[in-house]
């Protein structure tokens, strides 16, 4: 019996002891998987300094002479590139391992924030700022989202959504809550410009340390079975939309979750400063406690939809609580007259519910265990889809409905992600697994949908 264990530990290490063993070092007893602890540190500090521009590069733009329709293209193409890296995040990580796709999104990040900065802005040439931020949105899904495929490759199930919970934790600490915090105290620092310049070094500090002191060696080395072609891998992390329509289904309410914030972050600046009379120092600080907020919520769901079902965590919490707050957001900051306590309780509303949606990643590679990097490249590009739907949809529909007829599409895409979820059950058996994931759910798959027994 003891060599029949042994052996089973090798060749299937996913549904090894530690499954079964509870967890000693007091990082994995609050979620952190302990060898990727540095990885956390990082992909938060390389946020921060992503989301340092956040609440005022647009403002910024619009005061250097660039139109309403041309900052909210800019963004639109940001948000594109972004969607394809955040697809090829996980089919690459199958290919390469997710180390060498967050060393790309280091390097494209930072190659192209130089252009955007020393070449870009100053000549104010639009077709030079498409090419140089649009392409610097290739980095940020590469670094982050590897981080987050490796997460979900080495992480026991039943602590998955735990795990995850710290990953958006650090995500969302930086774009864009630390970020704009930052913003707020640099920007009358050093300028608008010379925060830019600030960021990149913030972006260059979290990559190196998420890039050297994170050893685990499973994201080292490619994560699709050995004798599967790139292509085949490429097209496989495409085509699991459709051969799975659950993966496809959450993939869609991926996108909704975030495209309300992405499009936010387009109008809301020009909203709250011109329309409700705060300042940008007041408006930033918003946007950091609406994100702040939204951090410490991301583990207390992440920890709930491990207790009581991923599913009903997103379709409640998420989908039906952001519809709510989002319309809360506009009503009763309008009738508050720019209250800035009222604007405050209700924006750190909004940053909870839309918390929410943060079991979907440990829901998404469990409705397919035998292809994790697949459904992940699923996830994730709905994800990056989100990016440039928020600021598409601003874009097509702030014009002739304003600002109250887009909050209102906005909270009825959320109830439609709601009703979708109810779709997202997980399988009660599974296919053979591919090489190196774990070949059926953990003993408590079932609780993920449905909550405990008494």
């Amino acid at each position: 019996m003891e060599k029949v264990f042994l052996v089973a530990v090798v060749l299937d290490p996913s549904s090894s002891p530690a499954e079964e063993t509870p967890p000693k070092h007091w990082l994995d007893r609050i979620g952190i998987p302990r060898p990727l602890a540095w990885g956390f540190l990082g992909v938060l500090i390389f946020m921060i300094g992503d989301g340092v521009e956040s609440g005022y590069l647009s403002p910024y733009l619009l005061d250097e002479g660039m139109s309403k329709e041309r900052v909210a293209l800019l963004f639109t193409v940001y948000g594109v590139t972004a969607s394809v890296a955040a697809w090829f995040s996980g089919a690459l990580s199958d290919l390469w391992g997710p180390r060498r796709v967050m060393m790309l999104g280091l390097a494209v990040w930072a190659v192209f924030q130089v252009v955007f900065l020393a070449f870009a802005l100053p000549t104010g040439d639009f077709g030079l700022l498409l090419a140089g931020y649009g392409l610097r949105g290739f980095g940020y899904p590469l670094f982050a989202y590897g981080f987050l495929v490796w997460v979900t490759a080495v992480t026991p199930q039943r602590r998955l959504g735990s795990a995850v919970g710290w990953f958006w934790f650090a995500f969302t600490g930086g774009l864009p809550t630390l970020g704009s915090l930052v913003a707020s105290f640099a920007v009358p620092a050093v300028g608008a410009y010379g925060t830019l310049w600030f960021s990149l070094g913030l972006v260059l500090v979290g990559g190196l340390i998420a890039l050297l002191l994170v050893r685990e060696p499973t994201g080292a080395r490619r994560l699709a079975p050995a004798g599967e072609r790139p292509v085949a891998t490429l097209l496989g992390s495409l085509a699991i939309v459709w051969r799975n329509p659950r993966i496809g289904t959450g993939a869609v309410v991926r996108a909704i979750n975030t495209a309300p914030q992405f499009g936010f972050l387009v109008f809301l600046p020009v909203f709250f400063t011109d329309t409700l009379g705060f300042s940008l120092s007041e408006w930033l600080q918003l946007l950091s406690a609406m994100f702040a907020t939204n951090i410490f919520f991301n583990l207390i769901f992440g920890v709930v939809g491990d207790r009581i079902g991923w599913q009903r965590t997103v379709a409640w919490c998420g989908g039906v609580g952001c519809a709510v707050t989002t319309l809360l957001l506009y009503y009763g900051t309008v009738s508050a007259g720019g209250n800035y306590a009222v604007a405050m309780v209700l924006v750190g509303l909004f940053g909870a519910t839309l918390a929410g949606y943060v079991p979907l990643s440990a829901l998404m590679p469990s409705l397919d265990p035998a292809h994790k990097g697949q459904a992940m490249s699923a996830l994730n590009l709905g994800a990056g889809a989100s990016t440039f739907l928020g600021p598409a949809l601003v874009g097509l529909f702030l014009g002739p409905l304003g600002v109250q007829g887009v909050m209102w599409i906005f909270a009825l895409l959320y109830l439609a992600s709601a009703v979708m979820t109810l779709f997202l059950k997980l399988p009660r058996a599974v296919s053979p697994a591919a090489s190196g994931y774990s070949s059926a759910p953990a003993p408590a798959a079932r609780a993920r949908n449905e909550p405990p027994e008494a």
